[in-house]
């Protein structure tokens, strides 16, 4: 490997680094504002100047400068000192220092850098330019007066997100940066913007004057909003979330973050469960716990075993689901799912309904198959990182299902099952001459009678052009629900006899009807009576007999499983409202008054039972290797039919009830259901 000196100290690096890169490897800081690791280089702030020797007597700009052999960089000479301080007085011209009122105060890149690396004092006295706001949409507020043009929102938006709808316009001092014709960002990592800004020009418009950084109680957590998994920090003052910001994890989210995980917040506020309700007359009432658990309990020992039932909703903890799982067979209940949709999954070896090749592995491969789903509303990160390897050259892309804009340049091969029964010869071609071809399946493929069939149908497609082989496994479900691996991975199916979801709330399949926190199945026609376990006052409430109060995915600590079978546990940041508690425990108080109590009184207890009947929820963060397995027997032979494949995620803003009840989310489906709106008319 080459060396080059760094302040006198010998230093190694990989061919291609930049001076910058070297100079942070031999442990210095560099002060920067345009460069970013996961950009491109813009090279236009100029606070990164280092002195290079050999090299011409000034400061050049380590951001965009390449490393060699033999290079001697200096970090902290007179000369670069110097020029940072002017570099800094520079930007601070035109900056309107209003600090005091700026949400990005106490986290500011700017504020940071110029009390480090400014000088006390300014030379101008000129008048400073104003800029006109721009209106980016729900999620960006926007104070360009502050811009110093680094161009990282630019770059974001045009490079990650793939929808250039910001940009440059002028030169000089009437540069500025705008949305192309006043337009709303129309990407789902718009949020993302906010974050890069290093100058508070662009800040989070939903979290508003809402709070100062140094007041807020920060809490290590994960994600539910899609399956994915991805790392946050829930931020929160007194009991109440003001905010929630990606964490840095390589493997699924890297440090991006969508705009549903990020601003679904206010949700948790809002139509929230804080007290047992028992309806009687026909209209609820409120209940004590020891009055609603007597109902229910009374209920489910008055029916017959196979009379009752219980459905998981999407945003569940494995916890939750355990307990739920061991009450309902211990009453000898054949009845549970977590399958709201009716996915045909759930059996056979696990691989079958994971993410094999993994979200950092899916960028390996060189061909692409997606099946009945939209990653741009179901999994918007795994979208970006699919566009990320679409950059590269090296992957093509097909679909199967809706015609959809997916950022990226892909072959649109037919709308269903009949494309599947005879595959165009353009995607046999493809496939089979990759040589680590991946089929990416969706929900909307998977659901319905004939989702069994399909199933079937792509596992002999999957074999015949090897998705599977030594080494490699490209064969991937994507899930939208955030509990769905987790469940299938404890076998939350029907037992032997069983109904599934979609057969349970029919009319006259069950006398009691369990639904934790099940939400996204259509419960009307079942005249069953319905016990709800959730925290919002959401679809699943509506129609139920009792209602009991549990914790949103913020109110409590859990164990989930994302889609690639990587198990991750979030933690609580602030307490449940009113009088709700945490799932299991509920769960495990109507034990006792069933006669079938539970054999754990903690969480740890819990957990401990759940790792010893399922030591998988025992692995934390690690990501299962690709193992191969017969794919050729998933599902069931059948007929395929004529069935169009449609996105499980119709709109991704308002896909659970945390997300229905937020504002903000209420703002961005709006925004998104206009163009289709004025298509009709």
């Amino acid at each position: 490997m080459p060396v080059a000196k760094v302040n006198g100290v010998d230093v190694e690096f990989e061919a291609g680094m930049t001076v910058l890169q070297v100079a942070e490897r031999a442990g210095q800081e560099i002060p920067r504002f345009c460069y970013h690791e996961r950009l491109s280089i813009a090279g236009n702030c100029r606070m990164c100047l280092v002195e290079v020797k050999p090299g011409p007597p000034k400061p050049q700009a380590s951001c965009a400068l390449p490393a060699a052999e033999g290079q001697e960089i200096f970090t902290d000479t007179p000369m670069v000192r110097k020029a940072r301080e002017g570099v800094m007085e520079f930007l601070l011209i035109n900056h309107p220092l209003d600090c005091p009122i700026c949400d990005q105060g106490g986290e500011c890149d700017l504020q940071d850098q110029s009390m480090a690396y400014g000088r006390d004092g300014s030379r101008y006295a000129e008048n400073k330019r104003a800029v006109e706001e721009k209106n980016m949409g729900p999620t960006v507020k926007t104070f360009m007066t502050r811009c110093i043009q680094c161009t990282r929102c630019v770059r974001f938006i045009t490079e990650v997100a793939g929808v250039p709808d910001i940009g440059m316009i002028s030169r000089g001092e009437d540069a500025e940066i705008t949305t192309y014709l006043e337009k709303n960002i129309d990407s789902e990592l718009s949020g993302n913007v906010n974050d890069l800004c290093p100058v508070g020009a662009l800040t989070h418009r939903p979290w508003q004057y809402h709070y100062r950084p140094w007041e807020l109680r920060k809490t290590e957590s994960i994600d539910v909003m899609d399956a994915l998994g991805s790392n946050i920090r829930v931020d929160a003052r007194g009991a109440e979330v003001m905010r929630v910001l990606p964490r840095v994890h390589e493997g699924i989210n890297e440090e991006w973050l969508s705009d549903i995980s990020r601003y679904v917040v206010d949700g948790l506020q809002r139509q929230r469960l804080d007290r047992p309700y028992v309806r009687e007359n026909g209209k609820l009432r409120a209940a004590s716990w020891e009055e609603a658990l007597g109902v229910v309990a009374g209920k489910l020992t008055a029916a017959k075993p196979e009379k009752i039932g219980v459905v998981a909703g999407d945003l569940q903890d494995a916890e939750s689901m355990k307990a739920a799982l061991d009450l309902f067979r211990a009453l000898g209940s054949a009845n549970t799912d977590c399958r709201q949709d009716g996915a045909a999954l759930g059996y056979g070896p696990r691989e079958g309904w994971l993410f094999n090749s993994g979200l950092q592995g899916i960028e390996n491969a060189d061909a692409v198959l997606i099946v009945g789903a939209n990653p741009r509303t179901e999994a918007p990160l795994l979208n970006a990182r699919l566009r990320k390897a679409w950059l590269t050259g090296g992957m093509e892309v097909g679909v199967i299902g809706e015609p959809v804009n997916l950022t990226f340049e892909h072959s649109w091969l037919g709308a269903g099952s009949k494309t599947l029964v005879k595959l165009p010869k353009a995607a046999m071609d493809f496939l089979n001459k990759a040589e680590r071809p991946a089929i990416i399946v969706g929900a909307g493929a998977l659901g319905g009678p004939e989702g069994p069939a399909v199933l079937n149908a792509l596992g002999a497609l999957a074999k015949k052009v090897g998705v599977v082989s030594e080494g490699w496994n490209g064969f991937n479900v994507l899930h939208t629900a955030a509990s769905r691996v987790g469940g299938l991975d404890m076998g939350f199916v029907p037992a032997e006899g069983g109904l599934s979801a979609v057969d349970m709330v029919k009319k006259g399949a069950l006398d009691v009807l369990f639904l934790l926190g099940a939400d996204e199945i259509d419960a009307s026609a079942t005249k069953a009576f319905k016990v709800y376990l959730g925290s919002h006052g959401d679809r699943g409430a509506h129609g139920a007999d009792v209602i009991l109060p549990g914790a949103a995915y913020t109110e409590k600590p859990g164990l989930y499983v994302n889609i690639e079978g990587r198990v991750q546990m979030a933690e609580r940041a602030v307490f449940p409202k009113g009088q709700a508690k945490e799932d299991w425990a509920v769960l495990r108080a109507l034990s006792a008054m069933v006669g079938q109590t539970l054999p754990y009184d903690t969480l740890d207890a819990l957990r401990a039972k759940l790792m010893a009947d399922h030591p998988t929820f025992g692995r934390i963060d690690y990501l299962p290797a690709a193992a191969p397995f017969d794919v050729g027997a998933l599902g069931k032979k059948g007929d395929l039919g004529d069935v169009a494949f449609h996105s499980a995620v119709r709109d991704p803003y308002l896909n659970n009830p945390i997300a229905r009840a937020s504002v903000t989310m209420a703002e961005l489906s709006a925004l998104r259901m206009a163009p289709v709106a004025m298509a009709a008319e």
